[in-house]
């Protein structure tokens, strides 16, 4: 973080800056952050209230390549940043946005961020960003999307929860690279939850909404943090269930009433939709009575199963630069048995879910917990979508390209020491379901059976 005075003063001149973060209240553009401007790469004015870029933005700072204006107040999308050459990645998270002139996008973007906004429209230029990869368009008030838009060729993940689209653009799902899509809280995908006066007994005690219990916040011991992501804090607790009995439970608070992936009813609903599996992280039921009840401010909140600590997180988020892939620690090494396991267990989960009409829509290793021997539970349904309204196949294929970078992924951390034939066949399996013709993708119940084949060899037991 960079002081606002010292800048004015001079006092970076020299340092050769190449991030720049301000959090003061902001009128008008600092001017003074063009005498950084030559080794500038990343600048980040969220939070600040700017509303208009100097006409000069492009040409003062070549070397910007990541912007951030989220929670500020720009109305307009500004042109400016169409003059920045090298210019990847854009935020304008929270601004009341309105509109996107024609042309006012770099042409160099990979990551574009306007969740939460104001949008009816995109413009038809949108269509000229041909290395656009991500594009977060969840909170907005679209209703479709320009048909040049199809010209995108490397989208891979694209977020429009929470929008007024009555039905999906069938070229979507022809999008060759389209892997991680969401469209909950559309007209065309809504579910609503079930009632609360359809109660029913639940196996863990406390009454059920739908298939989802209720359970009250008097009835939680809150113990330790476990950590954060996107849509909420996970917290270590214990669950009195009746008077004599207590589980160790994880409890999800979720942080606000919009993720950059949807919201928390529509995550709840997906909860509800998976119901149970054994590579799926269950959800045992639905916080009620929580004290920020009375004042409005409680998001709302899952009781969810326990994982032990022998499990661990298979992946880390994406980079800047990585974008839609995970990323791995420069030492892990998975055998070849594990990594079979693991990728068994996530297309059996996967499998299950679009059996039920839900596609994951983040079907990431950074969700997926792994024991040591392999058994692997998928989480965090935050990007899910209940497609029981639509196209459930299609949306189908074009996850199954989610799961191709899986493979290709867990390929890459298994040591090259034999095996050649089920290597092989893994990556033959890779070739199926990543295919640019979306619709020969194999579905994941071709691919559990035959990743179950594979590991029913003696060679490939657990170990």
């Amino acid at each position: 973080m960079h002081d606002l005075e010292t800048l004015q003063n001079g006092g970076y001149k020299g340092e050769e800056v190449t991030s720049l973060k301000l959090t003061c209240p902001l009128d008008t553009f600092p001017l003074d952050i063009f005498d950084l401007g030559a080794t500038v790469v990343r600048l980040d004015l969220s939070g600040t209230g700017l509303s208009s870029l100097p006409s000069a933005f492009g040409t003062k700072l070549p070397s910007l390549k990541i912007a951030f204006f989220s929670q500020c107040r720009f109305t307009t999308f500004p042109a400016e940043l169409a003059h920045c050459p090298r210019l990847e990645m854009v935020a304008f998270r929270g601004n009341c946005m309105a509109h996107v002139p024609e042309n006012a996008l770099p042409p160099r973007l990979r990551w574009l961020i306007l969740t939460d906004n104001k949008l009816q429209t995109l413009p038809r230029s949108i269509g000229a960003c041909a290395r656009l990869q991500k594009c977060m368009l969840a909170g907005n008030q679209l209703e479709t999307l320009p048909q040049e838009m199809q010209a995108c060729k490397k989208l891979g993940l694209l977020r429009l929860s929470s929008n007024k689209f009555n039905s999906i653009p069938e070229w979507l799902f022809e999008m060759p690279e389209l892997a991680f899509l969401s469209l909950a809280g559309n007209p065309c995908s809504s579910r609503p939850l079930a009632s609360p006066d359809s109660a029913l007994s639940s196996k863990h005690g406390g009454t059920r909404i739908g298939s989802l219990a209720r359970v009250a916040w008097s009835d939680l011991e809150v113990q330790e943090t476990l950590g954060q992501g996107a849509s909420g804090v996970i917290l270590k607790g214990l669950w009195r269930t009746d008077s004599t009995t207590t589980l160790e439970v994880a409890i999800k608070l979720f942080k606000g009433a919009l993720t950059s992936d949807g919201t928390p009813l529509d995550e709840m609903a997906a909860c509800i939709a998976a119901g149970q599996h054994e590579n799926i992280i269950d959800v045992l039921g639905q916080i009620q009575g929580h004290p920020d009840e009375a004042n409005g401010s409680f998001q709302g909140g899952l009781v969810m199963q326990l994982i032990p600590p022998h499990y661990s997180t298979l992946g880390l988020p994406p980079s800047m630069d990585t974008c839609t892939r995970d990323t791995y620690p420069l030492d892990a090494v998975l055998s070849f048995e594990k990594a079979l396991r693991i990728l068994a267990d996530v297309a059996a989960a996967a499998a299950h879910l679009h059996s039920k009409g839900l596609a994951h829509g983040d079907l990431y290793a950074h969700n997926v917990l792994a024991s040591g021997e392999g058994h692997a539970l998928l989480g965090d349904f935050g990007a899910a979508t209940v497609h029981n309204r639509v196209t459930s196949s299609r949306f189908e294929q074009l996850e199954v390209l989610a799961f191709a970078h899986l493979i290709e992924d867990m390929l890459a951390l298994v040591p090259r020491d034999g095996r050649s034939e089920q290597i092989v066949r893994l990556y033959d399996m890779h070739q199926r379901a990543s295919a640019a013709d979306v619709s020969s993708r194999p579905c994941f119940k071709e691919i559990a059976s035959e990743l179950g084949s594979l590991r029913g060899k003696p060679s490939l037991r657990a170990n």
